[in-house]
């Protein structure tokens, strides 16, 4: 586990665990589709480190630089509007 962040922000005081030891995060906005690595050191604190899945069949993107690259370039491009209009039937 790497701590790419040391500030952190309090959300809330004196929080109890329920009968089955869970723990309510009301002020937390979680994206959807993420799932959870959990961290507790000897001092008992609790880092919950936000992880995404990505799925087998887009998995070669990230294993191929050249294509990665060639795709952040596109959205980049994409979002600045550098972006032409092509005639599908001319390919």
């Amino acid at each position: 586990m790497v701590i790419k962040d040391h500030v952190f922000e309090k959300i809330a005081d004196s929080v109890k665990p329920d009968a089955k030891k869970r723990v309510v995060l009301q002020h937390v906005h979680i994206e959807k589709g993420v799932t959870y690595h959990i961290y507790k050191n000897s001092l008992g604190q609790i880092i919950l480190d936000p992880q995404l899945t990505i799925s087998a069949s887009e998995v070669w993107l990230f294993n191929n630089p050249v294509a990665l690259t060639s795709v952040k370039k596109g959205l980049a491009d994409a979002a600045k509007g550098k972006v032409l209009k092509v005639d599908r039937d001319s390919l």
